[in-house]
């Protein structure tokens, strides 16, 4: 039964279940949590949808009208692993919990405290460690497209704003890696929105118009920052990307359900800060995520940080680096810095005993920290004199100015952690609700609450013995039952000597029961203590993330300090560990690699890594690389590419040296197969591809192309390769590597600016060896068949392909074969007509034979005739 489709009779339902109703038709696309007792339970829709994703029992509960309602549910204390995987799937889930007390009277008042979405995550039981939460928003109008990018967990926000493009938009999304996108409900766009669906494979929101208005954007923006103006901001200028940004904080708010505090500032961006990258190459070159399951990335493999962020942060730095030369060259003096001071300093120690301050700060923000949040964020704040300790020594060299800023930065919290160390338990629980999170003698109410509690009997005890001294009475009893709470018990005997300030309580037969104010107060303190105490720890703890929330700025800069700081020791680590060197950086154009080594394939390798240099520059743009399979020819580019990114991170990188002019974009053509959602062939992916590079590559682009036009027919392939080469070369002129087992292409080294190189490899015993090296000049061969028989080709075939290779090289020698007709019909970069051969006279006298009416006489003589004029020359 659907909910937003049919029409339920609610007054056939119970309370709860109209109470149920009343909440779930406000988030009628959502699955939700509603907390009964011990459990959340799913109803209707959502209990079938949960049941299959997350492998539960589909039971049921109740009816409506007339159907039984089916219901699912997940304990309360395990809901973390449940909505973990939800999220995972794309769903979306609303938290309604139970926030009246309980009267009696109707089922407990419920609420929605959060709603859950792929975007918006900030506890770690939902989030990665290395992964990050990023919600981006969109925002189209006349042809301008506003981007807006908040990670609540990091309290990262950013702003751009590009011309409509969506083949830009896919490269600007690639590099902001969003979890979710929200977007105006009223979008006409279908262009775009079907180009979000099939290049993103994320959650798409709807958001209302409203959120989006460019009016109301500006107002949004200075409440949340508290200012009354943008212009320190420098984004006055951008309307849509003020309205984009504007839509993620109404849309944070509401699924938060609270203020944002640590979303303080925001950052403008623009694409031509950053090396652009398009989805194909960082899929192609490996960034982030491997190609193969068993597969390693350059992310994995550097990943060497002491901390969750300084991990993000990479990750953040390899998909997007940088083209300021000078922010690069900063990076590169502090990694230097450490890396000569690397045996000194124990900075890597210290930054390992630091938690992921990052999420606990956002989480102390949004009011959903936890108590060993606290501990996390008291060890840190211990760590930061010894960090500074540690860089001390540093800082006094020539080139260590980002490291004094950043131990600036990391500023002075002996105070806090003073303060958290007398208001936080040593090793509290996991939740605040199992209480004895705040530590004895911060709260002298709580220590008397729990004095009461842990030890009513020895207060009775005591009272009893002052009672007796103060009455005169020896045999004065303080006693206890369930129906007459705590009392003084007097015999009948010694009831007239009862002190006046003795309230009876109750008459029994042989004795007088008595409260006392004391008494009674110490009554209504135990009875209620374990519950007054828990509460009065919850005021303590929100009191505590009230005063941390005021310093929440100084904490995010110590924290982004920290995560840089790691990011820089990292970097000095890797450069020690797999001997990089550091890069240079020049104005001209060029890219000149000195035994350059591809990083993932070198450290996997068992056998010795054989580098290579690459030497591209404006007289030398094009590289036309040839060679047998298994070469090396991807290696070799694809470790051009990973070098030049990595020295724009700021980075060393893997050579022994390396200078590099300014790159604006790396595009890689590397391999691809088909696109069944979308219809596209082998070839029709690999020529989209193609097209993308040759739209957008620029003079300052480093382009590498590998068996381009290998997915159609021979001629077909060659002529669409050679005009790509020439176009590269002549009109683009960008820097290129192209590979190829097109043997004809090498022909174009007469041209300008383009060069043969080739893998080298060599025949011993009918055997292929594999040199890996790249040299000038073209290839004699391509070794196919050797390569196949290295593969495991079975010698059978192998013998039968030798046989039929020479019998083709014997035929191309006497006759080379007639040129195809060219399918693309692209008469601007084919340089030679293709005649059509006329017909043969065995062909025409073939045509004119009426099969049906020849005798078999006849028939012999045709065929005789036949063979005579095969044997005349053509």
């Amino acid at each position: 039964m659907n909910i937003e489709n049919s029409s339920i009779d609610l007054s056939s339902l119970t309370p709860m279940m109209q109470q149920y109703m009343s909440v779930k038709m406000q988030h009628p696309h959502s699955l939700m949590f509603y907390r009964m007792g011990d459990f959340y339970e799913l109803f209707f829709e959502d209990a079938h949808k949960a049941a299959k994703i997350l492998g539960i029992t589909l039971t049921h509960r109740g009816k409506a009208n007339g159907q039984p309602i089916p219901m699912a549910g997940v304990p309360f204390h395990a809901a973390e692993g449940y909505l973990a995987r939800l999220v995972k799937k794309g769903e979306t889930v609303v938290i309604c919990e139970q926030i009246g007390e309980v009267t009696g009277k109707g089922p407990v008042e419920r609420g929605v405290v959060r709603i859950i979405t792929p975007g918006t995550l900030t506890d770690d039981a939902l989030l990665g460690a290395h992964q990050t939460s990023n919600l981006v928003a969109l925002c189209v109008h006349q042809q301008q497209i506003g981007i807006a990018l908040l990670d609540l967990s990091a309290g990262l926000f950013k702003v751009q704003q590009i011309d409509y493009d969506l083949s830009q938009l896919a490269i600007e999304l690639a590099r902001l890696m969003p979890s979710e996108i929200v977007i105006d409900e009223n979008l006409q766009d279908q262009a775009l929105v079907k180009h979000l669906k099939q290049q993103l494979d994320v959650p798409i929101s709807k958001r209302p118009n409203v959120d989006f208005n460019q009016n109301n954007a500006q107002k949004t923006l200075c409440d949340q920052f508290a200012v009354s103006t943008l212009s320190g901001f420098g984004i006055d200028h951008l309307p849509l990307a003020k309205a984009a940004a504007a839509a993620l904080i109404h849309y944070a708010k509401e699924t938060q359900k609270t203020a944002l505090p640590h979303i303080r500032t925001i950052q403008l961006e623009q694409s031509s800060d950053f090396i652009a990258l398009d989805p194909v190459t960082r899929r192609n070159l490996e960034l982030i995520e491997p190609l193969f399951e068993h597969g390693t990335s350059l992310f994995q493999l550097i990943n060497d940080c002491q901390t969750a962020m300084g991990g993000r942060l990479l990750s953040r730095t390899l998909m997007q680096p940088l083209r300021d030369t000078a922010i690069l060259d900063e990076r590169l003096d502090a990694t230097q810095v450490l890396l000569e001071g690397f045996h000194e300093s124990p900075v890597r120690l210290v930054l390992k005993e630091i938690g992921d301050i990052e999420r606990v700060l956002s989480r102390i923000a949004l009011g959903s920290a936890r108590p060993r949040d606290l501990v996390q964020l008291r060890q840190a704040c211990a760590q930061i004199p010894f960090l500074r300790h540690a860089l001390q020594p540093l800082l006094s060299q020539q080139n260590s100015k980002l490291l004094q800023q950043l131990n600036q930065e990391l500023g002075d919290f002996h105070g806090l952690h003073q303060h958290l160390m007398s208001a936080i338990v040593e090793n509290p629980p996991v939740l605040l609700r199992d209480g004895n999170v705040i530590a004895e003698g911060f709260d002298t109410e709580l220590d008397e609450l729990r004095k009461i509690r842990d030890h009513a009997g020895q207060f009775l005890i005591d009272l009893e013995i002052k009672e007796r001294e103060q009455s005169g009475i020896p045999t004065l009893k303080i006693g206890y039952n369930r129906v007459s709470g705590y009392y003084i018990e007097l015999t009948r005997a010694q009831a007239e000597q009862a002190p006046e300030h003795y309230i009876r309580r109750q008459t029994l037969k042989n004795a007088e029961r008595y409260i006392t104010p004391e008494l009674k107060a110490f009554e209504d303190k135990v009875l209620s203590s374990e519950s007054r105490a828990l509460a009065r720890e919850k005021m303590l703890f929100e009191m505590l993330l009230d005063e941390l929330r005021q310093d929440i700025g100084n904490l995010q800069m110590m924290s982004s300090a920290i995560a840089q700081i790691d990011l820089l020791a990292n970097f000095a680590h890797q450069a020690r560990l797999r001997n990089w060197a550091r890069p240079k950086f020049r104005p001209e154009i060029g890219v000149k690699i000195v035994a350059g080594r591809h990083p993932v394939v070198e450290a996997l390798s068992k056998a010795a890594f054989t580098p290579n240099d690459t030497q591209l520059d404006y007289q030398h743009r094009m590289a036309i690389i040839t060679g047998p399979n298994m070469g090396g020819k991807s290696t070799f580019m694809r470790q051009t590419a990973l070098i030049a990114l990595l020295a724009y991170c700021g980075s060393y990188v893997p050579a022994q040296s390396t200078t590099l002019g300014p790159i604006d974009r790396i595009f890689t053509r590397i391999g691809s197969a088909d696109d069944l959602s979308t219809g596209k062939s082998t070839f029709m992916v690999e020529m989209t591809e193609t097209s993308q590079i040759l739209h957008h590559a620029t003079s300052q682009s480093l382009v590498l192309m590998d068996e381009v036009g290998r997915g159609t027919s021979t001629y077909d392939g060659l002529s669409l390769a050679w005009a790509c080469v020439l176009d590269l070369t002549k009109r683009i002129q960008c820097l290129c590597l192209f590979a190829t087992h097109y043997f004809e292409l090498t022909e174009l080294d007469k041209e300008s600016g383009i060069d043969n190189y080739h893998v080298t490899a060599k025949e011993l015993n009918g055997n292929l060896i594999l040199l890996h090296k790249v040299q000038h000049g073209p290839a004699s061969q391509s070794h196919g068949l050797q390569v196949a028989k290295l593969a495991g080709i079975p010698a059978a075939v192998i013998k039968e392909a030798q046989h039929r290779l020479k019998i083709l090289e014997k035929q191309h020698q006497a006759k080379p074969q007639s040129p195809q007709h060219d399918l693309f019909a692209m008469p601007e970069i084919i340089e030679k007509v293709i005649e059509i051969e006329k017909p043969s006279a065995a062909l025409k006298l073939l045509e004119d034979i009426d099969v049906d009416n020849l005798s078999p006489r006849e028939a012999l003589q045709q065929l005789y005739a036949l063979k005579d004029l095969m044997k005349q020359p053509s």
